[in-house]
């Protein structure tokens, strides 16, 4: 069983169980005598100690890894990343959700073959969208095993993209509802019969687009807690049961719809 070269990035989370048995490929390397395929090489960013360094340990008494470096996110975690040659970053919750908002993007960047795997993660569709947005091939929840994670690896390094089946099928709703919505503009004269301020206008237009609260912040330089305040006001403004309800009550289509096409959208909460 052998792997092609791949460069991973893991981030990890402090709610992991440590406990593995010897893998598949450890067993079959051992009979084979499989020395021939270079390991892949692990930068770990985790922030608990005692976790990091269980980690470490656990993934360098596996022949097929080698860990370059294992460190909590600091101002020079990037630097570190991006000049050790890693395969994969692994990187838990906490650190993930301390990384600038183009951390994974631009790392990714400057090596093609190089991947991020999130672990310890929530089970949140909104975190997990931006997981994806940032190009990570793996997402883990918190309750993932080691076992789990050391396959989850593996899978990314031959080209697989890991993340729970429910999320997965989310971001399939995701992509299809973005597909209508996306093509959706206001109705500026409803807007204003309505009473929606500019700014209002302005979120609702983002979440038109499938953003995110955190991406919507970021594009309109606010907080989280104030972008979910909004979203909230507008959905009581608007008597809508979701923020894509509220999308629908105000935005009319750009598409042609075909006779017989139903128009409303999934609803999802907020």
């Amino acid at each position: 069983m052998s792997c092609p070269h791949s460069k991973v990035l893991i981030v990890g989370c402090g709610r992991l169980r440590l406990s593995v048995r010897n893998s598949p490929l450890q067993l079959m390397n051992n009979v084979n005598g499989n020395s021939e395929k270079k390991p892949t090489k692990l930068f770990l960013v985790i922030e608990n100690r005692m976790l990091r360094e269980a980690m470490s340990s656990l993934f360098r008494r596996q022949p097929d890894f080698i860990v370059v470096d294992a460190m909590s996110f600091s101002a020079t975690t990037y630097k570190q990343a991006a000049s050790c040659g890693c395969d994969i970053l692994l990187a838990d919750q906490a650190s993930a959700s301390a990384f600038p908002s183009n951390f994974v993007t631009d790392l990714l960047s400057l090596s093609p073959g190089r991947k991020t795997i999130l672990f310890g993660m929530d089970d949140d569709p909104e975190t997990f969208l931006q997981a994806v947005r940032s190009g990570a091939s793996g997402y883990l929840l918190g309750d993932a095993s080691a076992e789990d994670t050391i396959a989850a690896v593996r899978r990314v390094i031959i080209g697989e993209a890991v993340s729970p089946p429910h999320l997965c099928h989310y971001l399939f709703q995701f992509v299809a509802r973005t597909t209508r919505e996306g093509s959706m503009i206001l109705n500026q004269r409803l807007c204003h019969r309505l009473g929606l301020t500019a700014r209002q206008q302005q979120l609702i237009a983002l979440l038109a687009r499938g953003f995110s609260n955190k991406e919507i912040a970021e594009s309109m330089h606010l907080s989280e807690f104030t972008v979910k305040n909004h979203v909230h006001r507008i959905m009581r403004r608007l008597n809508a049961q979701s923020r894509y309800a509220a999308v629908q009550t105000v935005c009319i289509s750009n598409l042609p719809v075909s006779a017989g096409t139903p128009t409303k959208a999934i609803d999802n909460p907020v």
